[in-house]
């Protein structure tokens, strides 16, 4: 089982892939990132995409389920915005403490398959190992 090095690294071998970061959307904070940062700053863009997940992960018209809690499955799975010339790809980690955490996918619009990502995102935060 990966960890949070090893899980990005992975995340960035897919096609169009320009950074990936791990995000604890309540704090705000880069647990940890690769490659390029949108805007150039991991901390910066972590900030901004943790105040969205936050918001649609505590959503009830959004997220049915619920606030995330410790054991169970994030009311949302993934989040996907596009932009002009790219894809960002937020797919939320279940972990047995807290699920508050999610993977960011940052991918070139033209080279990246959208749907591709969207899999092999869910499969490493399926198998993420956080600790």
């Amino acid at each position: 089982m990966p960890g949070i090095d090893e899980s990005l690294l992975e995340a960035m071998r897919l096609p169009g892939a320009r950074g990936a970061c791990l995000v604890d959307w309540i704090s705000g904070l880069a647990l940890g990132a690769v490659g390029e940062a949108p805007g150039g700053d991991w901390e910066a863009t972590a900030a901004e995409t943790a105040e969205l997940g936050r918001h649609v992960a505590e959503s009830g018209s959004l997220a049915a389920g619920g606030i995330a809690e410790a054991g169970k499955e994030p009311p949302v799975e993934d989040l996907i915005a596009t932009t002009g010339d790219a894809y960002h790809l937020l797919r939320f980690v279940s972990t047995p403490f807290d699920s508050t955490v999610f993977l960011h996918l940052w991918l070139g619009r033209d080279e990246g398959n959208l749907a591709l990502a969207r899999i092999r995102l869910a499969e490493l935060a399926d198998r993420l190992v956080l600790g």
